[in-house]
């Protein structure tokens, strides 16, 4: 992959969940093998494991954009990756998420983020993206099933894709860029 520019946005790619809960540990893994890649120096990868909190702080030091990796439970088939962007249709739905500093689901955690915002003048990125792996199994427990181990690697794929389109600016400036090229 090739290093941009040094103005590329800042990107904050978050591995969540609790390896003690089988398949919740999906996100956790996930970073863990991305974090083995070459990646530019504007993107930053965290293990934020349940840290709920600790993220929502983190998130203050100023990220264009957050992508998110946990298990995402969403009725598919275990292993079934899913690309979500809160906020759109079909994006994570504000639930009543008890506050909690060591189990916070990404909805609690961006609602946390737009009330520390709000008090200290900071801005939540631009852009958050999930990516989310169907579970199989969220018991006690330590491992990933067959079939979310399996989607690990395509995870990693496809977020290094969305790094790589992230380093090109917002989607909205690139089709902009397009039409002026015609």
């Amino acid at each position: 992959m090739n290093l941009p520019h040094k103005d590329s946005p800042r990107v904050l790619v978050a591995g969540v969940g609790n390896i003690f809960l089988g398949d919740d540990g999906f996100g956790v893994e996930t970073v863990r093998r991305l974090a083995e890649q070459r990646l530019p120096e504007h993107v930053e990868v965290v293990d934020i494991g349940v840290r709920g909190v600790h993220l929502a702080y983190q998130l203050l030091d100023g990220y264009d954009t957050l992508v998110l990796v946990d298990a995402t439970a969403r009725g598919g088939d275990p292993g079934t990756l899913y690309l979500i962007e809160p906020g759109r249709p079909g994006g994570i739905e504000p639930q009543n998420a008890l506050l909690d500093g060591h189990r916070m689901s990404p909805d609690a955690v961006l609602a946390l983020l737009d009330t520390l915002c709000a008090g200290t003048g900071g801005h939540p990125p631009r852009r958050t993206l999930v990516v989310g792996c169907e579970p199989a199994c969220v018991e006690e427990g330590i491992g990933l099933s067959p079939p979310v181990a399996a989607a690990v690697p395509e995870a990693v794929r496809q977020i290094t894709g969305l790094l790589r389109d992230e380093a090109q600016g917002p989607p909205a400036s690139r089709a902009a860029a397009g039409e002026a090229a015609k």
